[in-house]
């Protein structure tokens, strides 16, 4: 069987082979931690399957029973944090964090070594000892007095939950050593391949580059605080670029930053020739963090998280697409572009039912290309149309970028996902339109296939028996939210269970497929929830130090008036993305704006039902430019995912110039919602 064969009956394990990069070194303690490690996340990652039944279990006692159970919401909590918490550490030894890989993909093996031990001494084991010896006094206190749920008819034992703290990062703790061993004992091994490329001078000249940016900064401000503000967002990006894991940077940085407070508040750091300072930041007051992580592992609407992302890979592994693509081929096989448009009607019904951009990019990578290779597509056509249908399931609602933002910005889940249909449907169409146009224009960018028959009823009877099961659970999760019925976290649950009907239902489920699911899920879920521990700890020393009020001031001092302070902001998002994800503009960038956009008074219309209608339509508005950052490299995960799948005539070079015209669509797409918010504002209105 050949290699795309096999990735097309199982697409979610090429995801996860992408996702994945063990390390090849052999050390024997290492290998036995590593497996230790593996051995307990295999074990955890089930817990996913106890948080659905919890889900679907709280919604038919609510409706069949009339019966409300505040244990089975809180277990919920307890299995999520479970599952987060345990995750990170699997993430670490398969080493499947985010990171920014432009610089570091030129490294020698050994240069990427050297690099990952002195993050680990210096950026990873501070974080862990703070984690550890404070997390374990957080649990201490709660098990001296035997803290129990707030509610009477809670669960007791509160601490068992927080305890999962400090025993989740003592395994976080034997995870970070395997990767030292490994790297240390590969160092001294010094095998001939892993000196291939480039060493680390080119680092060190980019952090010298960072360094000079940064002084030359802090003579715009004036005050010792403003100039660490600076210099620790300038540390942040400039080791990014060495391709250390993002989560990692951000805690490390933050716990830097916490200690370089300390010393300038107590006048040992004189001899810079900056003032003392009054920060009052040290260990103890740093420990505050672990409570902000407890209270991210018991955060309701975070929930959500991992049965989105468990419906949307089960959906991958239905065949759902498989049965979309052969069908509509057939309705579009004479249309001149006929497989470009349906792969993107493919990608704007995955969309509205995954919302994890890795999974459909490699699906519809390795359903398509192939097919567009054999009927002479242009290589930049074709790369491009995947990587951005790929990226709709961003926008368009259920979205985990939406859960996210809706946490972070106080906002309801529900409005955020109506608010995002129009925008996001709006892009599809443009898609679509650039399609016709391009292929009628240019014929041999995408020529009508040899041999294609006229459609007949048969064709559109195929096409909707793929799509109505689909658009059935898509209209369960979106129309029981937008109802009311459920809430966004018991929509996610019933979209997980309905994904697996489905998937059962097409006779493509086995417990090999159920347990790559659950792995995926469990890995996805795990990097994310990395990133929000690091941008929790950045994000408390960057609010002490006072940066969201420098960055207050400085953009409200612009002088642009209203719109152009809105155009500034999704100018800075739009470059930032092109060398960070959207999850740490989301969690370190986005909160710092919401009292920037309360300031301006803006008049966006809410139709007298629609709470904070103006931060609304700029969500939504971040929303669509951070669609863009799948798109841009470096960091364009879309490009990343593509290229893992793509047949060897296409180069990275076919890629990056095909989606071009599709990073244009976007901004063109940003443009008709910025200059007619209604689009964002009217379908939350309706649904009152």
């Amino acid at each position: 069987m050949s290699e795309t064969v096999k990735a097309i009956e199982d697409p979610i394990e090429t995801y996860e082979n992408i996702l994945e990069h063990e390390d090849k070194d052999t050390q024997a303690v290492a290998v036995g931690i590593d497996k230790m490690v593996k051995g307990v996340g295999h074990v955890v990652m089930w817990a996913n399957v106890l948080l659905i039944a919890a889900i679907v279990s709280q919604v038919l006692f609510r409706y069949l029973l009339n019966q409300n159970f505040p244990k089975l919401d809180e277990i919920q909590w307890h299995f999520y944090g479970l599952v987060t918490m345990v995750g990170i550490s699997y993430a670490l030894v398969t080493d499947s964090h985010v990171r920014v890989d432009i610089l570091h993909l030129q490294l020698s093996r050994r240069a990427q070594r050297i690099i990952e031990v002195l993050g680990i001494l210096t950026l990873v084991a501070p974080f862990l000892y703070l984690m550890v010896d404070q997390g374990w006094d957080y649990f201490y206190e709660s098990w001296r007095v035997n803290e129990r749920s707030s509610s009477p008819t809670g669960l007791a034992a509160r601490w068992a939950f927080k305890a999962i703290i400090p025993i989740s990062f003592v395994l976080l703790s034997f995870a970070a050593l395997a990767r030292l061993i490994h790297d240390v004992h590969a160092l001294f091994a010094a095998g001939e391949e892993e000196r291939q490329g480039r060493d680390l001078k080119l680092i060190l000249w980019a952090l010298v580059s960072f360094a000079a940016v940064a002084t030359a900064l802090t003579f715009f401000v004036h005050t010792t605080e403003e100039k660490l503000v600076i210099a620790m967002f300038l540390t942040f990006i400039a080791l990014l670029f060495t391709g250390f894991p993002v989560a990692w940077v951000l805690a490390g940085t933050g716990v830097l930053y916490c200690g370089i407070a300390y010393l300038f508040d107590n006048g040992m750091m004189n001899w810079t020739g900056l003032e003392e300072t009054l920060i009052g930041l040290d260990y103890l007051s740093l420990g505050a963090v672990v409570n902000r992580v407890y209270a991210t592992m018991s955060n309701a609407v975070l929930v959500a998280l991992p049965m989105f992302i468990f419906m949307g890979l089960m959906l991958d592994e239905s065949g759902v697409a498989e049965r979309l693509m052969s069908s509509m081929q057939r309705l579009f096989g004479r249309t001149r572009g006929g497989l470009a448009i349906t792969v993107t009607m493919i990608g704007i019904i995955l969309a509205a039912s995954t919302g994890i951009i890795g999974a459909s990019v490699v699906l519809l990578g390795v359903l398509a290309l192939p097919s567009m290779v054999e009927q002479k597509y242009s290589p930049l056509l074709g790369t491009g149309v995947v990587a951005a249908s790929g990226t709709l399931g961003i926008l368009i609602p259920p979205s985990i970028m939406l859960v996210i933002m809706a946490d972070q910005m106080a906002l309801s889940v529900g409005d955020l996902f109506m608010a995002a249909m129009l925008p996001g449907v709006l892009i599809g169409i443009l898609y679509l339109t650039y399609i016709f146009v391009i292929s009628y224009l240019k014929p041999s960018v995408a020529p009508a296939p040899e041999g294609a028959v006229r459609p007949d009823w048969a064709a559109v009877k195929d096409v909707m028996v793929a799509v109505l099961p689909t658009l059935g659970l898509i209209l369960a999760v979106l129309g029981s939210i937008f109802a009311g019925i459920t809430t966004p976290t018991e929509a996610s649950g019933i979209g997980a269970i309905g994904a697996t009907v489905l998937a059962l239902g097409y006779r493509k489920l086995t417990l090999q497929k159920l347990i790559n699911v659950l792995k995926s899920t469990f890995n996805t879920t795990a990097y994310i929830f990395a990133i929000f521990l690091g941008a929790t700890v950045f994000s408390y020393v960057l609010r002490e130090l006072g940066g969201d009020q420098l960055i207050e001031d400085m953009i409200l001092g612009t002088g642009f008036g209203p719109n152009g302070t809105v155009i500034v902001i999704l100018a800075i998002v739009f470059l930032l993305g092109f060398v960070l994800d959207w999850i740490e503009i989301t969690l370190i960038v986005l909160p710092l704006m919401r009292p920037i956009i309360n300031a301006l008074g803006l008049d966006i219309p809410g139709y007298g039902v629609v709470d904070e209608a103006a931060l609304i339509w700029f969500v939504i508005l971040v929303a669509v430019t951070l669609q863009t950052s799948f798109l841009t490299p470096p960091v364009g995960f879309a490009l990343f995912y593509l290229k893992g799948v793509c047949p060897p005539e296409i180069k990275l070079g076919h890629i990056y110039k095909g989606v071009v015209p599709f990073v244009l669509l976007q901004l063109t797409g940003l443009a008709l919602v910025f200059f007619m918010p209604w689009l964002a504002t009217w379908l939350p209105s309706v649904a009152y």
